[in-house]
């Protein structure tokens, strides 16, 4: 498969039933994919700001998210996709920013292996998915969104935020995701997300372009399966 279309394929996070690779093959590499962006995206973050909670646990938490999955790759003799995120990933602009960015990640990775599962029948690979689709709603999306709440709470009135409006922005976050899993998600939403974050973070605004695509593509993943 010509290299571009196999990175469209990785970024969409979403299986492709007319895509002439196996199923099997589609879901470990784009999770072992997306996982690699997760952990180049928060190295970047600590070598900018220092050894930061909570992207310094988090990161470790990647590691051993893609090392789960190199073992089924290599169970299943799945080619490792070329892990190019360091080209590609910038650290965002500020540390809140970068929590924001965290935010964002996690609700993409949940939503990932949400459409993931829906394909897969394998139950050790299942079994991964699950277990880490639980981490990231469980540990990291909770972290991440206290950090915001941290960074607002602790300062007065930070960028003309106040405390009610620091809660009204946390909540947002959550209601987006429970749209999300109920697969209520519509463009609309998703834009306003994105906009209120930095796109720096990855060169040519590659994540907001890459959720538009895939939020689109998940609000209709009923009618498609």
């Amino acid at each position: 498969m010509p290299a571009n279309l196999d990175e469209a394929l990785l970024i969409s996070q979403r299986i492709d039933v007319n895509d002439p690779q196996p199923i099997i093959s589609q879901a470990l590499r784009i999770a072992v994919y997306d996982e690699c962006k997760a952990y180049e995206a928060y190295v970047r973050i600590i070598e900018k700001f220092g050894l930061v909670q909570p992207f310094v646990h988090i990161k470790e938490s990647e590691a051993r998210h893609y090392q789960a999955l190199i073992f089924l790759l290599q169970k299943y003799n799945v080619e490792v996709p070329v892990n190019d995120w360091h080209l590609k990933i910038e650290a965002p602009n500020s540390f809140v920013e970068a929590c924001e960015l965290g935010v964002a990640s996690e609700i993409q990775n949940i939503a990932m292996y949400d459409n993931l599962l829906t394909h897969v029948q394998e139950a050790d690979i299942r079994d991964v998915f699950y277990q880490l689709q639980a981490h990231s709603y469980n540990n990291h999306l909770p972290a991440f969104r206290n950090c915001i709440l941290n960074h607002y709470s602790t300062a007065n009135d930070v960028q003309g935020f106040n405390q009610e409006q620091v809660m009204e922005k946390i909540g947002e976050y959550q209601m987006i995701l429970e749209d999300m899993l109920n697969g209520n998600m519509d463009e609309t939403k998703l834009t306003n997300l994105f906009s209120k974050l930095n796109l720096s973070m990855l060169s040519g605004a590659a994540l907001g372009a890459a959720g538009v695509a895939f939020f689109n593509d998940y609000m209709n993943k009923k009618d498609k399966e």
